[in-house]
């Protein structure tokens, strides 16, 4: 693991060092490998989380040259069990390259966001057991922990109460209140979490619901101060803590072999 991130100086990542799971040398087809296997990854991991169960929830990513389009699972499939054949194509006006059907709720969720956010490889969301009734609050995180310092300045909240996200116009109303963070909750429903990566939208994720759980578990904690935040917030808010926070949940969650 200490070989795929960057080496930490006085707990700053190395500018010099590659924080990114995908490199810029790989082709065409094997970004678009890379990112499916990473997908089918993160699906499997939700599931181990015993997220997505009731069939909430979903995980996109931009394909790399039509970068209009984005995987997803096909509906009905357990996220334990996905597979890279479970994966389709869904282009910008929401069909299905080959047919087949999806959760529209995802295409309307994530497309304006892959459209608004070129930076997005991708998107990820689900209902889980604390940000989603964190998200009922309508507050933003606090920094009560360590993980919630990744969020400092870098989170929204979308205060609409459009619980069912039916159409493209609210996709696009979260994406603007989104805007450049790396994660929007949203109101009495639950998080989303970006990416420059498969690997860091789902490290971000999983930081993310780490910090929701402290908020409901000590909901009268006191924070430190902003100074203190502001300094830790350089290092845990870096992309090679997402990526580490992947590896580690495969690592822990998953079977040998059960990665994509």
């Amino acid at each position: 693991m200490a070989d795929s991130y960057p080496v930490w100086r006085s707990g700053i990542a190395s500018e010099g060092a590659a924080a990114r799971a995908e490199t810029g040398s790989a082709s065409v087809e094997e970004l678009r490998a890379h990112r499916k296997r990473m997908l089918v990854t993160s699906y499997r991991l939700f599931g181990a989380f015993g997220w997505g169960s009731l069939g909430d929830g979903h995980i996109t990513a931009r394909d790399p040259e039509r970068t209009d389009a984005m995987w997803l699972i096909r509906y009905g499939v357990p996220f334990h069990r996905t597979t890279t054949d479970d994966l389709v194509l869904v282009g910008p006006d929401g069909r299905v390259e080959g047919g087949g059907s999806i959760n529209m709720t995802a295409y309307h969720i994530h497309a304006p966001i892959h459209e608004a956010r070129p930076d997005a490889v991708a998107v990820a969301h689900t209902h889980t057991p604390y940000a989603t009734p964190w998200a009922a609050n309508v507050e933003g995180f606090r920094m009560i922990c360590q993980e919630a310092t990744a969020f400092l300045d870098d989170h929204e909240v979308y205060e609409g109460e459009e619980v069912q996200v039916s159409d493209f116009d609210t996709g696009k109303k979260i994406a603007a209140t989104l805007g450049e963070a790396k994660a929007v909750l949203l109101r009495n429903h639950g998080p989303v979490t970006v990416g420059g990566s498969v690997e860091e939208a789902i490290g971000w994720f999983l930081l993310l619901e780490r910090v929701a759980e402290v908020h409901v578990k000590a909901p009268d904690a006191r924070p430190i101060s902003a100074e203190a935040a502001a300094i830790a917030a350089r290092e845990i808010g870096h992309v090679s803590s997402a990526l580490a926070a992947f590896e580690y949940a495969v690592a822990s969650k998953l079977e040998p072999g059960a990665a994509g």
